[in-house]
């Protein structure tokens, strides 16, 4: 054990190694900064890729003669290309000031802001060695800070509940025999698809669950929140042939919230899948993690889990080795010559929190589906999560997506939980979802905007009282522009209902998101000033009092929670391979030694892979 524990140690290393490597170049990897502490004093000394185009343009230039119309349009689009790099060096380093002024929230923006830049350029990322490099460096340096601050506890995204089992990790349970004895009793009359026991193990969890303030608490949560998914997990799971009750392994994973992130190893998801889990079919970029998907990370959960069945033919040494890893398991099997979980288990073959992930799965298992018995009887199940899904093949920031669903944009951004950015993949399909009943008057409305436009124009329904004037302040475009796009006759007015396309003049939201505080302002002050609440002012920024120093960056609107920001990057096979097996503070549940390990398995990584407006006078033009 201690010599297994030197080599998780090596590849630990090995694995921030792999990942700090491109950081170093412009930063040093945060590991070896002199402390993390707390947000407010990271050392974050990261500086933002410095990239120059015109080398490039200059080299190949030197490789073979051009012409002056050439040399011209080279000369163009590197100087298009350095402009580029300096918005985003200057939008990069807003965001590692906020981040080392503790400001989390402001700095993931600046850090989403300085990638969408790059995105949304126009620009061939891809055949632009330079550009292509600095992309990757850009979000080699957001992943590194954000690995970063959830080492100490926090991220760029909310914080998220712990999970049930996560919270009964340090518990101990002594043995019952009496629970022991009334507990398979009253098993004989549990229905379930799942093969279930009562031992002392599993006792020992029901009691906990059952007896303990914050494991009643934490459970009793899970199974309210699973209200939200249950639909569609459970169609998952029968799609793919596993047991219905294999739903329960969320509780142990996430507590079902489906952006859970792991802070030690960047495992995320309800299903908690490695950040390289390319072989479990969910799509990683720029754009899109799916991981954070519940439908789709959840048919690729219940393709994994079936694959670990036909490996191990036992449902219980499946549960151990998604925990532990497959290989891990097959040697424990192969070591002791015992194929069966409880043996592993009394023979101490197995890490502590695998011996602590089945029984707990397991009594969780027994308690929901006997909720009377257990004090369960009185949650109140959140609503199932339902939406329309329309399959696009086009860039759509979520802002319009909003206008044309009368939609908030935060409502938008819950329905749609595996995107990074504020707009889909611009290369791509993508299903997105939209709020229920609204997918007609989705498709109806977006016909009126070109396609090219719909990452940057806006669409308006007229309210009473509202004038064009006001409509273009509100939305950052000109009355004229409206008035040609919508084909309005000259001295024409607009009236409440009318439906208007508006073509902004320069992508931004229609409120100002953030603002810097100036030497005089107060809380108060900023919030007379946009228009919202002191109390709300205060809750988006974290604020204890209504000082406020000149120079920090505040939230004015209600910040918009995008999937946890550890960027999607390719990674390389050998990566892959050295950062599969890297170590964590812990020995297993969700360890990059863990469900990274699957890949370890030849029979794993190779069956694993997945993969209202009617009534409305409308002035868009046709």
């Amino acid at each position: 054990m201690q010599r297994a524990d030197r080599k998780n140690k090596v590849r630990r290393w090995a694995l921030i190694a792999t990942a700090c490597m491109p950081m170093l170049l412009l930063t040093g990897c945060p590991e070896n900064q002199t402390s993390l502490g707390a947000p407010g004093k990271v050392p974050a000394q990261a500086t933002a890729p410095a990239v120059t185009p015109a080398a490039a343009a200059n080299g190949a230039q030197a490789a073979a003669p051009r012409t002056t119309a050439q040399s011209v349009e080279d000369s163009a689009k590197a100087y298009k290309a350095q402009q580029l790099m300096n918005r985003v060096e200057q939008t990069y380093r807003s965001g590692v000031d906020n981040y080392r002024a503790g400001h989390l929230e402001a700095a993931r923006a600046d850090f989403d802001s300085a990638v969408d830049q790059m995105l949304t350029s126009g620009l061939d990322l891809k055949s632009d060695p330079q550009l292509s490099d600095a992309f990757e460096h850009l979000l080699d340096a957001v992943n590194s800070l954000e690995i970063a601050a959830l080492k100490q506890g926090n991220g760029f995204s909310p914080a998220l509940e712990e999970a049930p089992l996560d919270a009964a990790n340090d518990v101990t349970f002594p043995t019952n025999a009496a629970l022991t004895a009334q507990l398979t009793a009253e098993l004989k009359t549990t229905q379930s698809d799942f093969p279930l026991v009562v031992n002392d193990y599993v006792a020992g969890f029901i009691s906990y669950y059952s007896n303990s303030t914050g494991g009643h608490a934490h459970l009793l949560r899970s199974l309210e929140r699973a209200g939200k998914y249950k639909e569609m997990v459970s169609k998952a799971l029968e799609e793919e042939g596993v047991p219905q009750d294999l739903i329960y392994l969320a509780v142990a994973e996430s507590g079902f919230q489906p952006q859970a992130l792991n802070a030690h190893t960047g495992a995320g998801g309800m299903w908690q899948f490695m950040p390289f889990a390319d072989s479990y079919g969910l799509v990683r970029n720029g754009w899109v993690d799916e991981r954070f998907d519940p439908v789709k990370s959840s048919h690729a959960y219940a393709r994994y889990m079936k694959t670990l069945y036909n490996q191990f033919g036992d449902w219980y040494l499946a549960m151990a080795a998604y925990n532990w890893g497959p290989g891990n398991v097959q040697r424990a099997v192969m070591r002791t010559g015992y194929a069966d979980f409880w043996e592993l288990y009394r023979r101490g073959n197995l890490p502590g929190e695998t011996k602590n992930y089945v029984p707990g799965i397991i009594a969780a298992i027994i308690m929901a589906k006997n909720p009377e018995k257990y004090g369960l009887d009185k949650l109140n199940p959140d609503s199932a999560v339902i939406s329309d899904t329309v399959t696009i093949d086009y860039a759509i920031d979520l802002r319009l997506v909003a206008d044309l669903t009368n939609a908030t944009v935060q409502e938008i951004v819950a329905l749609n939980p595996s995107l990074l950015r504020m707009s889909t993949p611009h290369d791509a399909p993508f299903d997105l979802h939209v709020p229920p009943g609204t997918k007609d008057v989705y498709q109806e409305r977006v016909k009126d905007i070109p396609e090219d436009k719909r990452s940057i124009w806006r669409f308006h329904v007229v309210k009473t009282g509202e004038s064009l004037d006001a409509i273009a302040s509100l939305l950052h475009a000109r009355a004229q522009d409206i008035v040609e796009v919508n084909s309005i006759a000259p001295g024409e007015s607009v009236d409440a209902g009318d439906e208007l396309v508006v073509p902004v003049i320069v992508a931004a939201p229609s409120h100002p998101q953030r603002y810097t505080v100036r030497r005089g302002d107060t809380v108060i002050t900023v919030a007379d000033r946009f228009g919202v609440s002191v109390e709300d002012l205060r809750r988006w920024n974290h604020l204890s009092s209504n000082a406020v120093t000149p120079g920090r960056t505040l939230m004015v609107a209600e910040p918009v929670r995008l999937a946890p920001s550890v960027r999607a990057r390719g990674r390389s096979k050998s990566s892959t391979t050295t950062s599969s097996h890297g170590a964590s503070s812990k020995t297993s549940a969700k360890s990059a030694g863990a469900k990274a390990s699957k890949k370890s398995s030849a029979a794993a990584s190779t069956s694993a892979k997945p993969k209202s407006s009617s009534k409305s006078k409308s002035k868009a033009a046709r």
